[in-house]
């Protein structure tokens, strides 16, 4: 015997759901598309050099994080962290190393990402 009516739709209750699942939380701080395509950009040159290896991306309440690894198994070499908290005083991006110090922060992730892009040269 079945617990729902002949009267109701059982793919309308499947559909709200999908819908509030795809949704993304409100409260959640996240890189947009044009962030996150400039730092799997250096991530990927980094690649191929041979310097990184995996990548982790945390998105909480206060901050959005890029954590860079050269092993998967170790402490991340670089964070690279977005923080709306504080766009209006030192800007909302920053470069911290593995030891907790923070590089550089700023207002423009293109200018902060200069710290650890290393753009090839001629000599």
């Amino acid at each position: 015997m079945s617990l729902i009516s002949e009267d109701t739709d059982p793919s309308g209750s499947r559909a709200a759901a999908r819908t509030a699942a795809a949704t993304p939380q409100p409260n959640r701080v996240t890189f947009n598309r044009l962030e996150l395509n400039r730092i799997l950009n250096l991530y990927g040159r980094m690649v191929a050099d041979g310097e990184w290896r995996d990548y982790a991306i945390d998105f909480l309440k206060d901050r959005a994080v890029f954590s860079v690894f050269r092993r998967a198994s170790e402490m991340p070499i670089y964070r690279i962290e977005k923080d709306p908290r504080l766009a209006r005083k030192q800007g909302m991006y920053s470069v911290i190393s593995a030891t907790g110090l923070i590089l550089r922060r700023g207002h423009e992730l293109e200018r902060v990402l200069f710290v650890i892009d290393r753009k090839l040269s001629l000599v």
